[in-house]
Parts: C-alpha cells; sequence; structure tokens
C-alpha cells in the first residue's frame, strides 16, 4: 500500500501556507479597488434611472453628491422643490472606504452644490465623476454632450 508520511503532508501545507502569505498584500487591493468599481457601476445604474424617469415623468431629477461625508442620492423636482425618491433609489448610497469622489462641470462655482440635473427633454448636464481609492487608481464617469449617455471610464483609458 502506498501512500504519504506525516512528514511529506507536514512538508507541502508548509509550502501552501508560506505561498499564501506571500500573496495575502496584493489580495486585499483587490477587494478594495472592486469596492470602488462597485461603487461606481452603481452610480451610473442611478444615473440612468434618473435620465429615464425624468423623461418619463416630466420632471428634472438630480444625482446629489457630498464628498465631505462620501455619499450620493437622487432628488427629484415636483411641486418646485427637489426631495429624495419614495422608492428603493429615493435613500443616500454610501462610498467604500477610503474612496473619494469629485464632480467637475462647466458650472461649478466654489461652495456650490454638487449635483448633476437630468431633464425631462433627455438631456443632462455634462461633466466627470471620478472615483479614487486608497491605492489613487481612478475610475471617471463621463458624459462629453449633453444629449451623450454617461460611461465608465478606467484609468488606463484616461491615461491614454
Amino acid at each position: 500500500m502506498k501512500g504519504f508520511t506525516l512528514l511529506e503532508l507536514i512538508l507541502v501545507m508548509v509550502i501552501i501556507s508560506t505561498v499564501l502569505a506571500m500573496a495575502a498584500p496584493s489580495l486585499r487591493g483587490f477587494f478594495s479597488s472592486r469596492k470602488t468599481h462597485d461603487a461606481a457601476a452603481n452610480i451610473l445604474s442611478l444615473i440612468r434611472f434618473a435620465r429615464s424617469q425624468a423623461i418619463t415623468e416630466g420632471h428634472t431629477y438630480r444625482l446629489n453628491f457630498d464628498s465631505d461625508k462620501g455619499i450620493y442620492w437622487l432628488t427629484s423636482n415636483e411641486e418646485g422643490a427637489f426631495d429624495m425618491l419614495n422608492n428603493e433609489f429615493g435613500r443616500e448610497f454610501l462610498l467604500p472606504d477610503d474612496t473619494t469622489v469629485e464632480l467637475e462641470k462647466e458650472d461649478n462655482k466654489k461652495g456650490a452644490e454638487k449635483y448633476i440635473s437630468f431633464f425631462p427633454q433627455g438631456r443632462a448636464e455634462t461633466g466627470t465623476i471620478t472615483l479614487t481609492d486608497r491605492s489613487g487608481d481612478e475610475i471617471e464617469i463621463i458624459s462629453p454632450s449633453p444629449a451623450e449617455e454617461y460611461r465608465i471610464l478606467e484609468s488606463e483609458e484616461t491615461e491614454t
């Protein structure tokens, strides 16, 4: 009867645990990066929802950002005031830890509220939403013109 000795099994376990210990730090960065990608996908989903709802309902929608608190949320202009929505999209969404958000628009003034508006005619304010994770990797969500859809650019695409 052939088999492995206890010493051989222990030696294999030591080798496997050494390899895992060396790989663990790089895996930690992978998971935090994934959270930032998920947040970008969620923002893009909210943008698409806001645009379609603005067209359907004939109300102006806004995607709001608070970079100090790391939150974003949707509001709708009904009866002359922007209020949070009364559905599953009507809540504050939290960015992952160590992820920052910046919004650049042509008409942004210092101290002004940070939001992107979506209008009933199907147009939207142009802008660039930049998410930066703890390692400095950036994901941009951009719309170059009011009639174009927002889309996600990875950091490799922004460098070229």
